[in-house]
């Protein structure tokens, strides 16, 4: 894949803005401190997030971005990953402040209180669509909103800088892949039920979804030629073996593990379909403990 022409397809990306970050709320959690907080993104566009600080911590303490799903559920975002609402499953970040990483959940546009639409698609539709007229992509905005989500983290005092690391689910399993092909500060990512590729996604019960209408981009790559990009960051694609979301992993594996240095990328399908089950956090988070700890 040439990136230049990658980056030619996603159009511009949005300039970053001075963060004007503040703590919102505070509650004790027992194992963990989880904070509200909210930082500006683009000027007049401010992001809301959730941070879960470990009690017993170091003074510079690893640190996970970890994006939501998405599942149609336009209504939550940030709140489903520390335990707030929604699927058990899917508290990745509650778990992970509880195995003593600051994790990090802000709302991806178009979801939760980024939704000005009553909690439906019309306003992930409008943001792509208004993007798309003047040359621009939705994907461009959601990867410069990981950017400046890392920007954050980087701000906190109590984290360790060299030692952020990624995790998500579907949607934030796809971003698990996208966002260290182009940001080399996040040091191990995790990727479950979300590596899909375009050519397997051509199909009515998949599709495509919003956020990664890109112009051209069968043209210039898939997601194998990301997922190469992304080396020598370690990644692991966690896959269902009856998921939708997960067709070609095994080929994407295959294609672009002479990029990474030896077992650096890893691959496990497991029986099943696009869930996120407590045996396969417990290797999920084995794996970000093996570079980040």
């Amino acid at each position: 894949m040439n990136k230049d022409a990658l980056l030619a397809a996603l159009g511009a990306f949005p300039q970053r803005t001075p963060l004007t970050s503040n703590t919102l709320e505070s509650v004790d959690c027992g194992r963990y401190v989880r904070e509200k907080v909210e930082y500006q993104v683009e000027p007049d566009e401010i992001v809301r997030a959730y941070v879960c600080i470990p009690e017993n911590r170091k003074p510079k303490t690893p640190a996970i971005f970890c994006h939501h799903q998405h599942d149609f559920n336009f209504a939550l975002g940030k709140s489903e990953v520390v335990g707030l609402a929604g699927d058990h499953d899917q508290k990745y970040a509650a778990e992970l402040a509880e195995r003593g990483y600051i994790t990090f959940a802000p709302d991806a546009i178009g979801f939760e209180e980024r939704n000005w639409s009553g909690g439906t698609f019309q306003t992930s539709y409008f943001e792509l669509a208004t993007r798309v007229v003047t040359g621009r992509t939705l994907l461009a905005k959601v990867l410069h909103d990981v950017f400046v989500g890392i920007d954050y983290l980087d701000s906190r005092p109590e984290v360790d800088p060299d030692r952020i690391g990624f995790i998500g689910h579907s949607y934030g399993g796809r971003m698990a892949i996208w966002a260290p092909a182009f940001d080399r500060r996040i040091k191990a990512s995790v990727s479950n039920c979300g590596c899909v590729n375009y050519k397997d996604s051509l199909r009515r019960d998949a599709g495509i979804q919003m956020e990664f209408c890109v112009p051209n981009i069968m043209n210039i790559g898939d997601i194998e030629d990301i997922v190469a990009l992304a080396a020598p960051t370690p990644l692991y694609i966690s896959a269902g073996e009856q998921d939708k979301w997960s067709r070609g992993a095994q080929h994407i594996f295959d294609f672009a593990k002479s990029s990474f240095p030896a077992d650096t990328l890893k691959l496990r399908i497991w029986p099943g379909g696009h869930v996120f089950t407590q045996p396969m956090r417990e290797e999920a988070y084995q794996f970000l403990d093996r570079f980040l700890r």
